[in-house]
């Protein structure tokens, strides 16, 4: 089996949504006809652009399928342009209720689920992760991140919970280190997010730890690539959080998860695994080879039907833009969805800042300049993250929006998918301003 932390290239992580002509046309989207039309979902005329990227990919085939969802304030359904279908040999179309494999927008779950914590008094922003998980009560950290495993020195300050959040806790991880520690990783089954059945070309062939228990010990047992709160290096952190909430509330993570957050939120199509009666809705998922899709991960015999033995924090989701769409509506409501108050609204308001260390190093990182908050990139009044098979997620507190781009394919990097969205985003919005 193919198994690594898939989670997108440094060049696709930069540009969550950016600002420009999106964050200036807030009058023209205050306006906007999404609801002129109360059960239509396609909104394509609104969005001539961006439909017509979408209809370019999957016409041309170098993708089954490309949507977008936009939805605005409280509405109960997002609208969407774009589709195609299920696979490249499928005639069946895409639509809300399709099954992607969202990889690392898992990571925003997984911080707001350590926000309710937080809230609730169980857990502190800054409390040592040390004080929780006695085994990462005193770290070693790599003189050279690179270098042998036993050339370290102490960690000069202990982990907490605002580093694992933001990934500043000095954490590796496997796209991002390197060397002895690499293998490290490798050789401990320190996985995240699950890619195929199959041998995959470039891919490791790792054996999973058999728990997340095990697999947060074998963590603790690796030195760091840097001391923690000095710099902001992708990280294995959020899924470590996933056994951090396993241990403060006394609940499986899975079990947390349902019944904190997909319950409550009416998301009734997320999963760790996939139901063997839902793979009629799973989308295939492709590699990019030479500019062409090749099946890696068909929907109807996919990975994500057998039970991950390490449930990913970081990565290991499957949902459906409707149920995403309602994470982000929550999000947007400040914790309340439908009536129901599904965590409070500081818990949300903190959660979605920037809650980066005033000591971290963002030179040369992939959100140099930009903020970080529970698990998703903090700019302005924006939030969210991307997943590796080419997902991208984000709510907007200004213009009181959510957005998210659906397709599935890795790595991101083999096609420009999200400069192109967001240049033809940006263009729809100027021509509504204009307009």
């Amino acid at each position: 089996m193919a198994f690594r932390d898939f989670n997108s290239a440094p060049t696709s992580r930069r540009a969550l949504l950016r600002g420009g002509a999106y964050l200036a046309a807030g009058g023209a989207l205050a306006t906007m006809p999404f609801g002129r039309i109360a059960l239509a979902h396609d909104v394509s005329e609104s969005w001539p652009n961006v439909a017509a990227m979408a209809k370019n990919y999957v016409e041309s085939r170098k993708l089954a399928n490309l949507m977008v969802t936009f939805g605005k304030g409280q509405e109960d359904h997002a609208h969407t342009v774009g589709g195609g279908t299920l696979s490249l040999q499928s005639a069946k179309a895409v639509n809300e209720n399709t099954l992607y494999r969202i990889y690392s927008m898992t990571k925003p779950i997984t911080g707001m689920a350590i926000m309710m914590l937080i809230d609730e008094g169980k857990l502190g922003l800054d409390q040592p992760l040390g004080e929780i998980m006695p085994k990462f009560a005193n770290m070693q950290v790599l003189k050279d991140p690179e270098g042998a495993l036993d050339d370290t020195v102490p960690a000069d300050q202990p982990i907490t919970i605002r580093h694992l959040l933001t990934h500043t806790a000095g954490i590796g991880y496997l796209i991002t280190s390197k060397g002895p520690l690499l293998k490290a990783f490798q050789d401990a089954g320190l996985v995240g997010g699950r890619v195929s059945r199959l041998p995959i070309p470039g891919l490791p062939d790792v054996t999973p730890a058999p728990n997340l228990e095990v697999w947060a010990d074998r963590l603790a047992e690796l030195p760091l690539m840097e001391q923690p709160g000095k710099k902001w290096i992708y990280s294995a952190s959020i899924d470590l959080l996933g056994r951090v909430i396993e241990v403060v509330s006394g609940q499986t993570f899975e079990n947390f998860l349902q019944e904190r957050i997909f319950t409550p939120c009416g998301m009734e199509s997320t999963f760790f695994t996939l139901p063997k009666s839902e793979t009629g809705r799973m989308t295939d998922n492709y590699g990019i080879a030479g500019g062409f899709p090749l099946p890696i991960d068909p929907g109807a015999s996919s990975i994500y039907l057998d039970a991950p033995k390490v449930p990913s924090g970081g990565g290991g989701l499957i949902s459906s833009p409707k149920d995403y769409d309602r994470f982000q509506r929550m999000l947007l409501g400040y914790g309340t969805l439908d009536g129901v108050e599904v965590m409070s609204e500081e818990a949300v308001r903190i959660g979605t800042s920037n809650l980066l260390p005033e000591t971290v190093d963002l030179t040369g990182s992939w959100i140099e300049g930009q903020g970080h908050g529970a698990g998703g990139r903090s700019v302005g009044k924006q939030f969210g993250w991307g997943g590796a098979a080419g997902t991208i997620a984000s709510v907007d507190y200004g213009l009181n929006m959510r957005v998210a781009l659906w397709t599935q394919y890795m790595p991101t990097e083999a096609h420009p998918v999200r400069a192109e969205f967001l240049a033809a985003l940006e263009k729809d919005l100027s021509g509504m301003k204009g307009g």
